[in-house]
């Protein structure tokens, strides 16, 4: 299993008062299950176990505020350079406080510390992402992802769902810099480089 490293969790920008990002625990699994449960249909979440949730507890970041959880997202290592932002959900009362672009944020800083050189997320609704400067990009573009996950899904090429994809390595999240090199990715690139390469 994948733990993040034990240190303090990276934001981006502020939280409104009262909300806090902190890393996941095993815990707090039951509470994670239960608001990614209850939203599944609207958020189009994967269906995920409650072991499931304790063995990876410590991938995810929650949003707590008044001691509840009310926010939660894992960042789901595909490969040493592919991180993916997977069940990313916040409470149905507590949205509208750009809570989510805080979380998704939080979660590119830390796959930035962790040396990742990529940061995904597979989206029935991309423009969330393309506002914190993420790309759209053909699903072939990150084969990590589908041979983890795609392969096996009975939804395979029919999921109707868009790739999104931010580099990291030298670039901030949000930034046009992270844009330019995104959109530049369509052209083949070395194995060394830190932005998307179109595999063959």
């Amino acid at each position: 299993m994948s733990i993040l490293a034990p240190i303090d969790v990276p934001r981006a920008r502020e939280l409104p008062a009262g909300y806090t990002i902190e890393r996941g625990t095993p815990e707090q699994a039951p509470a994670m299950h239960a608001l990614i449960t209850a939203n599944m249909e609207a958020g189009h979440l994967l269906p995920r176990t409650l072991e499931d949730l304790r063995t990876h507890a410590g991938r995810f970041l929650v949003i707590m505020t008044e001691g509840a959880l009310v926010g939660c997202a894992e960042l789901a290592p595909l490969s040493g350079t592919v991180a993916e932002v997977r069940s990313l959900v916040i409470d149905a009362a507590h949205r509208g406080r750009k809570l989510g672009p805080a979380l998704i944020e939080s979660l590119g800083a830390t796959a930035r510390r962790e040396q990742f050189g990529t940061l995904c997320a597979f989206t029935h609704e991309p423009t969330h992402f393309v506002r914190l400067g993420f790309t759209i990009v053909p699903h072939t573009w990150l084969p990590e992802k589908i041979a983890t996950d795609c392969v096996g899904c009975p939804k395979f090429r029919t999921c109707g769902q868009y790739a999104v994809a931010l580099p990291l390595r030298g670039t901030q999240i949000g930034s046009m810099t992270a844009v330019r090199h995104s959109r530049r990715a369509a052209q083949p690139r070395s194995a060394d480089s830190s932005v998307l390469v179109l595999h063959r």
